[in-house]
């Protein structure tokens, strides 16, 4: 794909249409000649989620017109129905979890295939809520829980969106951090994001982990408070990824890069003022899209935040959809970091090798060339340095070791 694309532009060159490639993010002429997406309507996928507003507002906003393609965006029920019609086709690619790419593409989410990474979508933004039950009984924290469960010793119950997805290794990293093993000192149950809420306020479970806006929303319906943030797990977390098959970048190469970089505007858009957060908030709140109040979506991604017991901050690692552009380049180290818990936690049977499978699945190529187009500067590493709660550190350099190292694992 890469020497096709080195290619072609060699030959726009050669027939003197330097402009093409020079001017591409003002005037949208990637949509010319042989660079022309070969899809012209791309179907992608969609979880009601916060962190679904880039795909959205590149849709609504228009900013996938400038590079030849229309997003029609697609609302799905559940990360499993996301897996599947990437899996089989349905979707062109979808807004979906860093891991479930990474699992599918190992065969430990289902279905074996391999697929890509084209871009993260965003940092930060996901929280772990406790219920109001066990906060009366004094857990608000991961100490204080902790320390409950063993007080007062029963089966617990946490729930996260999806097996190898990043909202259960958040939940498993928080819980083991604090001396509890999330493989034998609880019962951990899969749930479809929406239904967080519906399923806290019926007793199914004492915590979970999810994406924005059902923590704030658990806080608003009196149901539960807000333990610990994500980023507070690690600052500027991976989180959502645009997604899609090895074989779709393949088949639509320039589609990909458009698709990225439609999404990429939409992204520093977002992030550009408070009023277009605010704009996006309304807009996304719509049953169409998420089906929240525009002020359970808002508050949080003002950094605006409250715990439901009294305590209010101002969060500055709120959830980032851009960070001139460190937001959205795929880090292998990244990508290798959820490896590590996958296989931390008995999810990888065997011992991947993690900077190929980073390798693979993370299409630096493509997004550099559409981070080109969009005009969007590129790290100059793909790897990166992160500070983890526990005070260990991951740098992508020694995967196998830091997997090995710790001491809660399955």
């Amino acid at each position: 794909m890469d020497n096709k694309f080195t290619l072609t532009r060699r030959a726009l060159i050669k027939a003197g249409a330097a402009t093409a490639i020079t001017g591409l993010a003002t005037q949208g002429a990637w949509a010319a000649g042989s660079d022309k997406p070969e899809k012209e309507e791309v179907k992608v996928g969609f979880i009601p989620l916060t962190d679904c507003a880039s795909v959205v507002m590149a849709s609504v906003l228009g900013f996938d017109k400038k590079y030849g393609i229309k997003i029609v965006p697609s609302k799905e029920a559940s990360w499993p129905g996301v897996r599947d019609k990437l899996v089989n086709g349905e979707l062109d690619a979808a807004h979906v979890l860093y891991g479930l790419i990474y699992g599918v593409h190992l065969g430990a989410g289902g279905p074996k295939k391999d697929m890509a990474v084209l871009m993260n979508l965003n940092h930060n933004g996901q929280a772990i809520t406790l219920s109001k039950k066990v906060a009366d009984k004094g857990a608000v924290d991961g100490a204080s829980l902790a320390k409950l469960m063993k007080t007062d010793p029963r089966e617990y119950t946490f729930a996260q969106t999806f097996p190898t997805g990043t909202h259960a290794m958040w939940l498993y990293y928080w819980l083991a951090s604090y001396g509890i093993n999330p493989m034998k000192d609880a019962k951990v149950i899969t749930v479809p994001p929406p239904q967080m809420v519906a399923n806290m306020r019926i007793g199914n479970m004492d915590g979970f982990c999810v994406g924005e806006p059902w923590n704030h929303r658990a806080i608003i319906d009196n149901i539960g408070i807000t333990a610990t943030t994500t980023q507070d797990i690690w600052r500027d977390h991976p989180e959502k990824v645009l997604g899609t098959s090895a074989e779709w970048v393949k088949k639509y190469p320039n589609t990909a890069r458009a698709l990225t970089a439609a999404i990429l505007d939409a992204s520093r858009w977002i992030d550009a003022s408070l009023s277009n957060k605010m704009k996006m908030a309304e807009t996304i709140a719509d049953k169409s899209y998420v089906n929240t109040t525009v002020d359970a979506i808002n508050q949080r991604i003002l950094g605006r935040y409250q715990n439901g017991l009294g305590k209010t901050w101002d969060d500055p690692n709120s959830m980032k959809f851009f960070n001139d552009g460190s937001v959205n380049y795929p880090y292998l180290s990244d990508g290798m970091w959820f490896l590590t818990q996958q296989k931390r936690w008995g999810l990888l049977k065997s011992e991947p090798d993690y900077l190929a499978v980073a390798t693979q699945i993370n299409q630096v190529d493509v997004y550099k060339d559409a981070a080109a187009m969009a005009k969007v500067s590129v790290p100059k590493s793909p790897m990166r340095t992160v500070k983890m709660i526990d005070g260990t550190t991951w740098d992508g350099k020694n995967p196998k070791a830091y997997a090995d190292s710790f001491k809660i694992k399955a």
